[in-house]
């Protein structure tokens, strides 16, 4: 039940931030170049790494991407037929937070070295 709930909630979440985050953009870089620096600021320090709030918005959404992409997997095994058995269905519906916590830390840790 909470990976399901959860699944509908990094999906409405995804949607509606990275909607927001996408038209700032969109209307900074429309609007000049102190309209876009605006944008940047507010999520990067002077030397061009993420602030606070920049790993905030960063790291939700890559986990919120990430955990909505393990449940929809898990979804689709189970469209299959495959997977009812209740101790393997708790097994991959826990899967689903380890998978994703793993693939946040894994993309980050890559963005990190780059």
């Amino acid at each position: 039940m909470t990976v399901s709930i959860l699944h509908r909630v990094t999906g409405s979440g995804m949607a509606t931030v990275g909607a927001m985050l996408l038209v700032w953009f969109l209307v900074a870089l429309a609007s000049g170049a102190e309209a876009y620096a605006t944008f940047v600021d507010v999520f990067t320090l002077a030397d061009g790494r993420l602030n606070i709030l920049g790993w905030i918005v960063g790291v939700g959404l890559t986990l919120s991407l990430f955990q909505h992409m393990m449940s929809g997997i898990r979804h689709l095994v189970l469209d299959t037929g495959a997977a009812f058995e209740l101790k393997l269905n708790q097994r991959l519906a826990r899967l689903t937070f380890v998978g994703s916590t793993i693939l946040t830390l894994a993309f980050w840790l890559y963005v990190g070295t780059k």
